[in-house]
């Protein structure tokens, strides 16, 4: 009968693990091994990061923690949140990674995955984190314990942070319940905000990321006008901005596109799910896009007709979407206040249309505060004044009061010292394309 290998005390080196690959265990423990050792990682600099775990370690202080878990996942309000922050890795296997940080000493990542996945993730992160632990199937809350005990910290006070702080999501109750369980001595604290106060104004480099991601917004957008024509299937069009943006470097946030026809129209916003529908001559494609650089997301929106806009629509445009936008847009500025945005907003009632609630939004790593509907200016103080370095996505959504036919009009800014930056070079024009 065969025995199940002992579990190694840690990690195992490769003159150890290079004959016993066909074990789980050795596999899932390797480290040090030649792989990856030619794969060329963007990444932020030591200085970067030295700063953000700084900024990070002083906010501990002020709420006395002694470790901070920083999560991490795909979802769209997350997009990694501080999990990617602090290691500059995009997780896609795991509902969220975690990065363990204590006041003194050093940070330690678990990732999802252990073997050759972990090896490559290692060789990504090594400017940001050198420890790197793999969850053992899943078993994060159980390998942050140990890590916690190595730090003597079984009794101190452990930050947790939100994986989707825009739903207030944090890690799941079983990584939970084995902490307290684990930990019975020690206080978990549930932190509130703490990414977005740490990313709300942007440093040097991650506003060249934006502005990364600006330019494959841009790109996108070309590559559906290029790809747009009747025959065509909405989800076509789709894939022809993803390839874009990956082709670029960049990451997928999200790909919102719909069509209609432009006179018989019923449609004020993209899809979220774009569909098989096959554009015809006529139509007129919405769509809202989100590109990610290393972490930092732009979004953009820009109609599209196939074939030339009937009058109805270049009518619209010309005297509703447009000049509404720019109004928005003059409003962003050093020391104005976020409601400026939200007065602006009045020219479509004025104008005898309605508008989707959202007039503009901030941008931390993905959409967040300050959120500027037609109704209220919704954040946390730090949001309520534009100060330079932040990140602003203006999308008036004019629609006319039957509600049948809308355009959407979007671009992203950097409030800079004297006024904005806008970090794409799209027309603003209607695209014809076909």
């Amino acid at each position: 009968m065969n025995e199940m290998p002992h579990r190694p005390l840690g990690p195992q080196p490769w003159e150890v693990v290079r004959t016993k690959l066909d074990q789980a265990i050795p596999f899932a423990n390797m480290r040090g091994t030649p792989y990856y050792r030619d794969c060329i990682y963007e990444q932020f600099s030591k200085a970067e990061y030295a700063r953000r775990y700084a900024a990070l370690r002083d906010k501990m202080r002020e709420h006395k923690l002694d470790a901070v878990i920083a999560a991490g996942g795909p979802s769209h309000w997350s997009f990694g949140a501080g999990m990617l922050w602090l290691t500059g890795h995009w997780e896609w296997h795991a509902l969220a990674c975690y990065v363990l940080v204590p006041l003194d000493g050093e940070p330690t990542m678990i990732y999802s995955m252990g073997g050759t996945h972990a090896e490559a993730v290692r060789r990504c992160v090594e400017v940001a984190v050198q420890d790197v632990r793999h969850s053992r199937n899943g078993q994060y809350a159980q390998v942050m314990v140990e890590r916690l005990r190595e730090l003597k910290l079984g009794h101190g006070r452990i930050g947790l942070m939100e994986i989707d702080p825009r739903h207030e999501d944090y890690m799941p109750v079983n990584q939970y319940n084995t902490l307290r369980k684990e930990l019975p001595d020690a206080e978990l604290v549930f932190t509130k905000n703490f990414l977005h106060d740490l990313v709300v104004i942007h440093s040097v480099e991650e506003l060249d990321c934006v502005r990364r991601a600006g330019k494959l917004c841009q790109d996108a957008m070309e590559a559906m006008v290029a790809r747009a024509r009747p025959g065509v299937k909405e989800y076509e069009l789709r894939a022809a901005a993803g390839a874009a943006i990956l082709d670029g470097g960049g990451d997928i946030d999200f790909l919102i596109i719909g069509s209609t026809p432009m006179d018989d129209p019923a449609l004020i916003f993209g899809n979220p799910r774009p569909s098989g529908r096959v554009l015809k001559q006529g139509d007129i494609i919405n769509m809202e896009l989100a590109a990610g650089y290393r972490g930092y997301s732009a979004q953009i929106g820009s109609p599209i007709t196939v074939g030339p806009p009937t009058d109805m629509v270049r009518k619209f445009w010309e005297e509703i979407t447009l000049p509404g936008y720019h109004k928005i847009v003059a409003e962003i500025e050093p020391g104005k206040p976020a409601e400026a945005m939200r007065e602006a907003s009045k020219f479509f009632r004025d104008k005898g249309v309605q508008s989707r609630p959202t007039q503009c939004h901030g941008i931390d790593l993905v959409t967040d505060n300050p959120h500027v509907s037609a109704e209220h200016v919704r954040g946390v103080d730090v949001d309520m004044v534009l100060k330079p370095g932040m990140v602003i996505m203006a999308e008036p959504n004019p629609i006319t009061m039957d509600g049948m036919f809308g355009i959407f009009l979007g671009h992203t800014f950097i409030v800079t010292d004297t006024g904005h930056e806008i970090v794409d070079r799209f027309p603003l024009e209607i695209a014809v394309a076909g």
